[in-house]
């Protein structure tokens, strides 16, 4: 890997650990004040010079309960490919819940994530523990192969 490589992935773990402790809040994208899943990732890479600035359409927060369309992996195929396991820092894992793959992670050094989790908000989280833990999980990379 490369040392340009390496400073790209340090710097979206660095900016995912900036959101820490920012309360979780459907479809916001506000440091400190409120963020989901979907848009941590937006956020996250955006502000690492990773991806361009992205705006999803309008989703309501239990859609992966009751759709099987898989909305989300979807769009992140649009940003990202899929890689085999294991991932590297700055890398995606997307979990299944409920009805499809619909929460999204960023990997700071498997099983180890930062993530936004409902009545939570950003955390450090790992896969290999609650909630996270036995759920069906694809890995990411937004960076070019």
């Amino acid at each position: 890997m490369s040392s340009d490589l390496r400073a790209l992935r340090a710097s979206v773990v660095s900016e995912a650990e900036s959101w820490i402790g920012t309360p979780f809040h459907h479809a916001a994208r506000v440091k400190g004040a409120g963020i989901d899943c979907l848009m941590l990732l937006a956020e996250v890479y955006e502000r690492a010079g990773v991806a361009p600035h992205i705006d999803p359409p309008f989703y309501v927060p239990d859609w992966h309960l009751h759709r099987d369309a898989e909305r989300y992996l979807e769009g992140l195929t649009r940003y990202a490919t899929e890689i085999p396991g294991p991932p590297q820092p700055g890398d995606i894992a997307l979990f299944r819940f409920g009805r499809t793959f619909s929460h999204g992670a960023i990997v700071t050094g498997w099983p180890r994530v930062i993530h936004a989790y409902w009545s939570i908000g950003v955390v450090h989280g790992d896969a290999t523990l609650h909630p996270l833990a036995t759920r069906p999980v694809k890995f990411f990379t937004p960076f070019q192969q």
